[in-house]
């Protein structure tokens, strides 16, 4: 079992960057790369796309992080759902690692601030 993580899924890609980015500057986490859905009502929604930032990293950095990210997507466009797993199993772990934008390749991208 691996390192916990923390999933939002958000309107829009911009918003994603921007709850992201303060979500990594409020805990000790690294970034998996987004994935996205567009959901078969998009044209009722304030964004007509969903994106999933998922954060890892210890309990306590992926709940920070969770929070500061939450704060700026509520600023922003929104958030549609957040969810925490503290222990992904192995089979959860295969699941995590698929994303609509990257064809299912695992990428974990490192920010650091300048």
């Amino acid at each position: 079992m691996g390192e916990a993580v923390g999933m939002l899924e958000v309107f829009g890609l911009a918003t994603a960057y921007a709850a992201a980015d303060a979500g990594c500057k409020a805990g000790n986490v690294t970034l998996e790369t987004f994935d996205k859905n567009k959901p078969a009502n998009a044209d009722e929604l304030p964004v007509p796309l969903i994106v999933m930032v998922k954060f890892r990293g210890s309990v306590s950095d992926v709940q920070a992080a969770l929070e500061a990210a939450r704060a700026r997507a509520e600023q922003l466009a929104g958030v549609v759902n957040e969810y925490e797993i503290a222990r992904p199993t192995e089979d959860t772990e295969k699941m995590l690692k698929l994303s609509g934008l990257d064809k299912g390749k695992p990428n974990k991208i490192y920010i650091e601030e300048v």
